[in-house]
């Protein structure tokens, strides 16, 4: 059957319409967004890690029990309306110590990763960078370096310091940040080679502006992974030091000090003071993994459509 030529009418054309965008673009930061948020371990992890923190910054608010108070009279009392995870030993109430240990426990990871971070990053974008004598001389020292234990650093550190949060930190990142420059100078040897690195030096660009401006951005993804696993690490590490002694001391509370305060009692029965200290722990590493893992994907260049 023939169409009439009268229901044809041709398309006006106009200014500026042949060249316009449909789509919206998406940033990169954007789809990164996106992809993690599609990620539900990642965004179930994230939202344990944002809960907790508010926790550790306002729990206080919602119990009126100390963590430091202590009632004899009290002592090791099961989980109660009163005491909603039970007391220990000295009557001290076991909820208010877990909300005071995520405090610890969170600065140690944050503030031991952000160490680690700084301090890498700048070691392995010169290492990589440079490369050839400086690059053999840095990794021979951070070879050397590996082959430390971080207990035996953590001992010492205690014995010239002391013991306390802040010998943690430091004995933590003393060595923590290796891994950090191993993963940033890989990134920079393989980007290095690159065209528009090559085309910045062309152009006149100095070393540290190529590494501040090109090389670092477009490796800024593994870095934030390996931040991310880096936190679980300390939190990790802080509890071991605290469960050995070596850590926290009382009157402050820590997940890792309130973990071998409760080892004795276990077979008296009382399993509540150290099923918690246990739980936080385990609950917080797993949020992070699930995180950096989301985030592994999702800076991934082969997930990228």
């Amino acid at each position: 059957m023939a169409v009439p030529d009268h229901l044809f009418v041709p398309m006006q054309k106009r200014a500026g319409h042949t060249e316009a965008i449909v789509r919206p673009q998406l940033t990169f930061w954007r789809q990164a967004r996106i992809r993690l948020f599609k990620n539900k371990l990642a965004l179930l992890g994230l939202i344990f890690i944002a809960a907790l923190a508010a926790l550790s910054v306002f729990g206080p608010w919602l119990t009126d029990q100390s963590y430091a108070k202590q009632n004899l009279l009290n002592g090791n009392q099961p989980p109660s309306a009163e005491h909603w995870f039970g007391t220990d030993e000295l009557g001290r109430d076991v909820f208010a110590r877990i909300l005071f240990g995520s405090r610890i426990s969170l600065a140690v990871g944050i503030v031991a990763a952000l160490i680690d971070f700084l301090i890498g990053v700048v070691y392995g974008g010169i290492a990589g960078y440079f490369g050839g004598r400086v690059d053999n001389v840095m990794m021979r020292i951070v070879d050397i370096l590996y082959g430390i234990p971080y207990l035996l650093i953590v001992i010492l550190l205690m014995v010239v310091m002391g013991p306390g949060l802040f010998t943690i930190i430091v004995a933590l990142t003393a060595t923590g940040w290796i891994g950090m420059a191993r993963i940033v100078r890989g990134q920079v040897l393989q980007l290095a080679s690159s065209e528009y690195v090559l085309a910045a030096r062309t152009l006149g660009a100095g070393p540290w502006s190529i590494i501040r401006r090109h090389l670092l951005p477009n490796a800024f993804g593994v870095i934030i992974v390996q931040v991310t696993f880096s936190v679980p690490s300390a939190i990790f590490a802080e509890a071991f030091l605290s469960f050995l002694g070596l850590g926290i001391q009382p009157p402050l509370a820590s997940w890792g000090t309130m973990a071998n305060d409760a080892l004795p009692t276990i077979l008296s029965g009382y399993w509540w003071r150290l099923f918690f200290p246990a739980f936080f722990i385990s609950l917080t590493m797993l949020a992070f993994n699930l995180l950096g893992d989301g985030l592994q994907n999702t800076f991934n260049p082969k997930q990228r459509r």
